[in-house]
């Protein structure tokens, strides 16, 4: 008697259920803890696959208490480039990062944001976060990584690197907490190497 009474309903939970993994799976993979991807692009040049992404978020208060204390804290972004394979594991094609470092200069009462060797002050806290949420053209493929006829995706992901701050921070804390802000993104490319589909945002 309750199997016949419960069994339309767990029917229809298990096609609602199928269905948003099928949502899933076309959309791509996404989560983010305190950041959201404001736009995010691919782009086929002469030199290689170049990505632009910028990002919305704020500063968690302990880590701005820590900034301001003087320790210097780190954003990650990373982008590996991936080729589908129906008989084995996908191929990564490649795998690149990008590191900001942001510190306070209380001689200059400065924020300052360092990055691929060139370093730039800023007067407030919100001008130097501006600079380092997002890039533009960020090359992460040369040509002869990616091959024409092949189906590639993007594994893109960015955080405040909590893997860089002083040991005695981490010491026991695994990832201090109150310091969470990532985002991790899977995008399918299409046969021009632009992204397929934002729908996941």
């Amino acid at each position: 008697m309750f199997q016949h009474r419960s069994g339309p309903w767990v029917r229809s939970l298990l096609g609602l259920l199928l269905g948003l993994l099928m949502w899933v799976a076309l959309v791509g993979v996404a989560h983010a803890e305190g950041v959201e991807l404001n736009q995010i692009s691919t782009a086929r040049t002469e030199e290689g696959l170049e990505l632009s992404f910028s990002t919305r978020f704020e500063l968690p208060p302990a880590a701005e208490e820590a900034l301001k204390k003087g320790v210097p804290i780190y954003f990650t972004a990373e982008a590996a480039v991936l080729r589908y394979r129906w008989y084995w594991r996908d191929a990564r094609a490649t795998r690149v990062n990008r590191t900001w470092r942001l510190a306070w200069q209380p001689l200059t009462r400065q924020f300052k944001v360092s990055t691929g060797g060139l370093n730039q002050g800023y007067a407030s806290l919100s001008e130097a976060l501006t600079a380092l949420r997002g890039v533009s053209g960020w090359r992460i493929a040369e040509l002869k990584d990616i091959e024409d006829e092949g189906r590639y995706y993007v594994e893109f992901s960015y955080r405040l690197d909590t893997s860089q701050l002083p040991r005695p921070m981490q010491i026991g804390l695994g990832s201090p907490q109150g310091w969470g802000l990532a985002l991790e993104r899977n995008l399918t490319l299409n046969p021009d190497f632009s992204i397929r589909s934002l729908a996941s945002q």
